[in-house]
């Protein structure tokens, strides 16, 4: 159909095929006041995390060199890999959930991307260029002084807050003690750190800076997902066809005339939310997968609703079930099995957190080495240990014992072992236990590791013997 023609493509690509750049008009309104508090509290806690220290843990770090990871100040090492599983599908089913029931509301308001090009580059955009009718004037004139001037300011300031980005993010991954003392010790010192970061600034100077929007919609995946997840129950930024279309359509405001004796519908066909979409749709077209649920088209049609005394929610937050039946958001069993499986896999997390040991202990047979016959009919088997802290306090005193077997355990090292706080300690030991206490020529055995007197973790491993015990 001619109507549907738009969605054979994207909103920024031209029937040549070429970028259609976009120049939203600067949005206002009470939806994005709200939407600006989100934005920079997030803004806030994405900046302070990494120096934000919990019993000497940063609250928040993903070190995948070190293959250390500290969330909200508690440290996960690669042994707690299936917790990293479990809370990677929390997130993905809660992000599902969400999606069904409110649309792509996560792009709009939390999303770095949109919170980043929106409430920062962009903004700063208006305050150098100003709005968008004078950014589009300024594109079409020559380079002459004043858009030399103008343009190198703000690539200039969008370079800064790009390599800021980029900081803050390596913060994330190496720490940032580490990072404070880079900066410090200076570029000389660290140049393939600084070469690093100088491509982490050049990625997000290229994404904020020219591919914008492109990413919400070619790039990232979400988008697409939207036509699997969305169905007519779903509530997301929508346009009121019914009322803004009645009988006779869309029309044009005319100043003391009775829209509703005449059968136009609601819209004035101003264009003023397409003008301030920052995907550069027309929302009226229906829910597309450019939409990002930013709300500012809502912001923009009660504006000018207000102004010509119409009822305000024209564009408002509704599902299409809504707007054709005037029916009531209903918590339907496709969300209910959302919920439930969110909740099943909360559970697990809690669960696994709480039978979490503050140690983790492997106790490993030293390959290629067979038993060892000793005095008083014993049999010796030799040991690698790993012990690893994840707290931040030290394990002193540690020791081995045989919980299953009678039997003796000793280390390389006559004196107790320290463990530091989120470290490891690793060593050798050798297992003895009396021949006629073993039942098989491989027997299980439990060990725990003691600090002092307090028990902190156990663990089994395997124990040769001979064939025959008689």
């Amino acid at each position: 159909m001619e109507n549907e023609r738009f969605r054979d493509s994207i909103g920024t690509v031209t029937n040549e095929g070429k970028r259609s750049w976009v120049y939203p008009k600067k949005p206002s309104g009470k939806l994005y006041e709200y939407r600006k508090y989100v934005s920079y509290i997030l803004l806030a806690f994405l900046f302070v995390s990494p120096f934000i220290k919990i019993d000497g843990n940063q609250f928040l770090m993903f070190n995948v060199l070190e293959r250390r990871f500290n969330i909200f100040g508690a440290t996960f090492w690669p042994q707690d890999f299936y917790l990293f599983v479990i809370i990677m599908l929390i997130g993905v089913v809660f992000i599902l959930l969400f999606t069904v029931a409110f649309g792509r509301i996560f792009c709009g308001w939390v999303c770095p991307q949109t919170i980043f090009m929106e409430m920062v580059f962009r903004r700063i955009e208006y305050w150098i260029e100003g709005d968008r009718g004078k950014q589009i004037r300024l594109n079409k004139q020559p380079w002459n002084a004043e858009k030399i001037r103008k343009k190198g300011f703000k690539w200039t300031v969008f370079f800064i807050i790009s390599f800021l980005i980029a900081n803050i993010f390596l913060a994330y991954l190496i720490g940032s003690d580490r990072l404070l003392l880079y900066i410090q010790e200076g570029p000389e010192a660290h140049l393939s750190t600084l070469i690093s970061l100088l491509i982490f600034t050049g990625v997000f100077y290229f994404v904020f800076a020219w591919f914008r929007e492109q990413v919400c919609i070619i790039a990232c995946p979400y988008g697409r997902l939207q036509g699997v997840l969305l169905d007519n129950k779903s509530i997301v930024v929508a346009y009121d066809h019914k009322r803004g279309e009645k009988e006779k359509g869309r029309a044009k405001f005319k100043k003391n005339e009775d829209r509703e004796a005449s059968g136009k519908g609601d819209c004035i066909d101003c264009f003023q939310c397409v003008q301030v979409c920052p995907t550069g749709i027309d929302i009226r077209n229906g829910t597309q997968l450019e939409c990002v649920n930013c709300t500012a088209c809502i912001d923009a049609c009660n504006q000018m609703m207000e102004a010509v005394d119409l009822p305000k929610g024209l564009i408002r937050y509704a599902s299409e079930e809504n707007i054709e039946k005037k029916a009531k958001f209903k918590f339907t069993p496709r969300l209910k099995g959302y919920s439930a499986v969110l909740f099943i896999l909360i559970s697990v997390l809690t669960g696994m957190l709480f039978l979490r040991s503050d140690v983790e202990a492997n106790i490993l047979r030293l390959p290629g080495q067979l038993y060892e016959h000793k005095e008083n009919n014993m049999i010796s088997n030799v040991y690698t240990y790993k012990l690893i802290n994840k707290t931040t306090r030290d394990f002193e005193d540690v020791s081995f014992k045989l919980i299953s077997h009678k039997g003796k355990i000793r280390t390389v090292k006559d004196h107790g072992i320290l463990v530091p706080g989120n470290g490891l300690a690793e060593g050798t030991l050798f297992i003895e236990i009396d021949r006629s206490g073993l039942e098989n020529e491989k027997d299980k055995v439990e060990i725990g590791v003691y600090s002092g007197e307090q028990l902190i973790e156990t663990t089994t491993t395997t124990f040769l013997g001979p064939r025959s015990y008689n």
